[in-house]
């Protein structure tokens, strides 16, 4: 029997403990198991044969969840090279959102509305993630299913900071919509007054 090289067992030790995270985020991005158990065979696959461009000791997790999503993203352009990837509200320059809305400011790296989702997350909340657009459900599901920084999420989706924000901030608003009332029943949130238009934490739309 070989022994295992050192490459071997910094991949034992670093990267397979996060098998069951690269499922999850492979899960969320292609809304089936079977494609998802394909998707994070071939990330794995992936990483073990490019193990040696991986810097031991830094963020495996991100450097996995990066590869995931460009093999997931190729294989849908591949499918779907003449549709539209994200609907009508992802068409709008997310910059200019995050040009515009102050709350960006006001929470730089603090994230208090990811705590929000982050308590109601269930199996209800995660069908409706799985209904957002695809660029807003990665940033919804990297920041607030799996608690990375924006800058870890800057780098795997391959966009600003900022961009990032606005994504967070449209995805959420939306989930918002079709979740407010249940939070309210589950007493997460107040029961909102009639005629009451803000969301989550006061913010008006």
């Amino acid at each position: 029997m070989s022994t295992p090289t050192i490459r071997d067992r910094s991949f034992e030790e670093e990267a397979l403990p996060l098998m069951d995270a690269v499922y999850r985020f492979a899960l969320r991005l292609s809304k089936s198991p079977d494609r998802a158990q394909d998707l994070t065979q071939d990330t794995f696959l992936r990483a073990y044969q490019n193990w040696e461009k991986y810097t031991p000791g830094t963020q495996a997790k991100s450097w996995l969840f990066t590869i995931c999503r460009n093999l997931f993203l190729r294989r849908e352009e591949r499918k779907k090279r003449h549709d539209e990837i994200v609907t009508d509200v992802a068409d709008k320059d997310p910059r200019q959102i995050s040009r515009e809305a102050t709350v960006f400011m006001a929470v730089r790296d603090r994230d208090p509305e990811g705590e929000f989702w982050r308590q109601v997350v269930d199996d209800e909340v995660l069908a409706a993630i799985d209904e957002l657009p695809a660029e807003f459900r990665e940033a919804v599901v990297l920041s607030d299913l799996e608690d990375m920084s924006y800058q870890e999420i800057s780098e795997i989706m391959e966009v600003p900071v900022g961009t990032v924000k606005s994504r967070l901030f449209r995805g959420r608003r939306i989930l918002q919509k079709q979740l407010y009332e249940y939070a309210a029943e589950q007493g997460i949130v107040p029961t909102r007054a009639s005629g009451d238009a803000t969301g989550v934490g006061g913010e008006s739309e």
